[in-house]
């Protein structure tokens, strides 16, 4: 075991501080990762927060992990030291059902062991995050961050690229298709990049005209303000597929109009219960479908299209003592569009 540095949440609610953390020393199949950049993500407030309830405290946030490999065990095969990798949202699995054999391992049935606020299988240690400056962790939940991939910028990859990227491939959006994104932070702006490289036609549905420029400026074809109502009768049954991307309670049924006939919707936010008819679904065969995150071998396939199409997040580098300002910045919506932590900072460098 050693004693690393980290930032944690004492409580749920209280602010983050400095804190120390042990991890374990590699075993035969694990990897040690000094990690250079977190992506600072919306469901890290929410844990911290305690929102979801089921904390662990002390917790140690962050799944946008972007590191060098300064030690392996002795039967690892896929990683070396001195590679450039990262760690998502899940660091562990059954890997025995259908779900973990399908590749599907965010949808483990035993639950996915997340990268913090969960228990370690078999120890029952509790698993802390990214803000820290090392991370042991089994190699096949280690994924190879491609050369081109500046580290900084892949590290939002990591959550909410195949956050984005696996709804996308899993309904099959091929080029031509009508894609409309609803919401532009550090989700949306990664689904406009992956749809517009896909070679869908590409609009941003935002409550805010101030972020026209920037949605164009992204790649997307077009750009509706959804505030004043008018785009649900305007753009009635113009779109193939709708990924939602809020967080905030808002209207489903007003976005399901916009379907044409077989149109699929995806929700990626999570807010507070919000109702759903019928009528738009039944009226035109219209699907309404959820998806969190992709397994490992998805996510490996992500990163390779984001190197090969220049694809990175849109980033703010920050030192870790400004975390409890980018967290009230985030709710503000106040990020072009990810914060990431450069963990240098934490080690005093």
């Amino acid at each position: 075991m050693s004693t690393i540095p980290a930032y944690a949440a004492p409580a749920a609610g209280s602010p983050l501080a400095p804190f120390a953390i042990e991890r374990r020393d590699p075993g035969p199949h694990d990897v040690q990762i000094d990690i250079l950049y977190c992506g600072v993500c919306h469901t890290d407030i929410h844990q911290v927060r305690d929102e979801w309830g089921a904390g662990l405290f002390p917790m140690v946030p962050g799944h946008e992990i972007v590191g060098r490999v300064s030690a392996v065990g002795g039967e690892v095969s896929k990683h070396a030291v001195g590679d450039l990798v990262g760690v998502g949202c899940f660091v562990d699995s059954c890997r025995e059902c259908r779900q973990c054999r399908a590749g599907l391992e965010q949808y483990c049935d035993e639950g996915m062991t997340g990268t913090y606020n969960a228990r370690e299988r078999g120890t029952g240690a509790p698993t802390h995050g990214g803000y820290s400056t090392r991370i042991v962790v089994d190699e096949d939940y280690v994924l190879r961050i491609p050369d081109g991939l500046p580290p900084d910028r892949a590290a939002p990859l990591l959550c909410a690229g195949i956050t984005t990227y696996s709804p996308l491939r899993h309904f099959g959006v091929t080029a031509g298709d009508r894609v409309a994104v609803v919401g532009l932070g550090g989700l949306g702006h990664m689904a406009v990049k992956l749809a517009v490289a896909m070679g869908a036609d590409v609009t941003v549905l935002s409550t805010s005209e101030s972020k026209r420029d920037d949605a164009l400026a992204l790649g997307a074809q077009d750009f509706a303000a959804t505030g004043d109502g008018k785009v649900f009768k305007s753009h009635r049954g113009q779109f193939d597929f709708i990924i939602d991307t809020v967080s905030a309670q808002h209207d489903y049924d007003a976005y399901l109009g916009l379907l044409q006939v077989d149109g699929t919707m995806v929700l990626l936010g999570l807010p507070d219960p919000t109702a759903v008819s019928a009528f738009p679904l039944v009226s035109k065969r219209r699907r309404l479908a959820g998806s969190m995150i992709g397994g490992i071998a998805e996510t490996r396939e992500m990163l390779e299209f984001c190197a090969a199409h220049g694809i990175a997040a849109d980033i703010e580098l920050i030192g870790i003592d400004a975390i409890n300002t980018a967290y009230e910045r985030m709710l503000r919506g106040d990020v072009r569009y990810r914060f990431v932590i450069d963990i240098a900072s934490l080690r005093g460098g």
